[in-house]
Order: structure tokens, then C-alpha cells, then sequence
């Protein structure tokens, strides 16, 4: 089982649904995210393109994060989902350093804290929260080695892109263009 998410880049039209469901879901004190949405503009007037799209961890396969961390509170779960257990942490803040993406931020009780796929509603066989309130239907998720999975059928069909590749983590993130 491999967890992975699937993010149209044609669909998302910026809203933040995405952000506001993850942190009123997941109690993300005000001022912070475990996501957020990014907007791109490529090219030279009057041939410019837009992208609009939702980031987060990206689930690393190889984890920079989950290979720093001096107390092991960074790791793999169920699915490949890297989680930080709050308890174990010391904040010292070696994952937020090795982390490519800026997915991660200290939280105001002193650990790190980062998106983790809204792991207790995937354990119920919910979604996680962004996926389930977005009103383009532009985010897909589900595991990897089910090809009868939202997100295996969607990257199986459509052309997709990885942020950062060149860091060799091996991101769960698949930006569809």
C-alpha cells in the first residue's frame, strides 16, 4: 500500500477550500498551514501560462525529514505516510531544514507539526479533508498500488509532474498538467 495524491492544475482554481478543511480539521492554530496554495505565472507577455495549485508534504518515499530526525518522532506509517509524533519531538527543527518542500512549521507548543494526509480519517476509509471539500473535484487520492484507485487511474491517464524531482525524494504528490 502506497498513499498518494493527485492534483489537477487545470481545475484548482485557488479557493483555499483546501486549507481552511485542514486546519479547521486537524485544530492548525491561526497563522499556520499544513498547506497552502501557490500560484504560478510562466513566460513573457503577452505568451504567459498560469498554474494555481494546492502543496503540502509530499510523502516522501525518501524522506529527508524522517532521515534527520535525532528521535526517530519523524516517521513512516501505515501507506508510506510520514507522520511526527508531537510527544517525541524535541523541535529541534533538523526536518524543517532537510524538508524541499516547506511543508513543515513549528507549531506555538514547540514540535513540529506538517500535513499527514488527514491519517485518522484515511484509517476510517474517509478521504482527508481537503479532498473531500473541494468544490472542483481537482484532488485525488487514494494508494498507489490499487490501479483501480482515484489517484493510480487519474496518473495513468494524464500527463504529471513531481515538485522538485531533483532531490531524489521520491514526492507522493502528482501535479496534473
Amino acid at each position: 500500500m502506497r498513499y498518494a495524491m493527485a492534483i489537477d492544475t487545470k481545475k484548482c482554481v485557488g479557493c483555499s477550500d483546501c486549507v481552511v478543511a485542514c486546519q479547521l480539521e486537524n485544530n492548525v492554530p491561526q497563522g499556520f498551514c499544513r498547506d497552502w496554495v501557490v500560484e504560478r505565472t510562466d513566460g513573457v507577455f503577452p505568451d504567459l501560462s498560469v498554474e494555481i495549485r494546492s502543496e503540502r508534504c509530499n510523502h516522501c518515499k525518501n524522506s529527508p525529514c524522517v532521515r534527520c530526525c535525532p528521535t526517530a518522532a519523524s516517521h513512516y506509517e501505515e501507506g508510506g505516510i510520514v507522520v511526527v509524533t508531537h510527544h517525541e519531538c524535541i523541535g529541534c527543527g533538523a526536518c524543517v531544514l532537510s524538508c524541499p518542500y516547506d511543508a513543515r512549521y513549528q507549531h506555538p507548543e514547540g514540535y513540529i507539526d506538517k500535513c499527514t494526509f488527514c491519517m485518522h480519517r484515511v484509517t476510517k476509509g474517509q478521504k482527508p479533508a481537503c479532498v473531500s471539500v473541494c468544490p472542483t473535484f481537482c484532488m485525488y487520492f487514494g494508494d498507489l498500488d490499487d490501479p483501480n484507485s482515484a489517484v493510480s487511474k487519474i496518473i495513468s491517464k494524464r500527463k504529471w509532474k513531481t515538485l522538485a524531482p531533483e532531490a531524489g525524494t521520491k514526492p507522493q504528490i502528482y501535479y496534473l498538467t
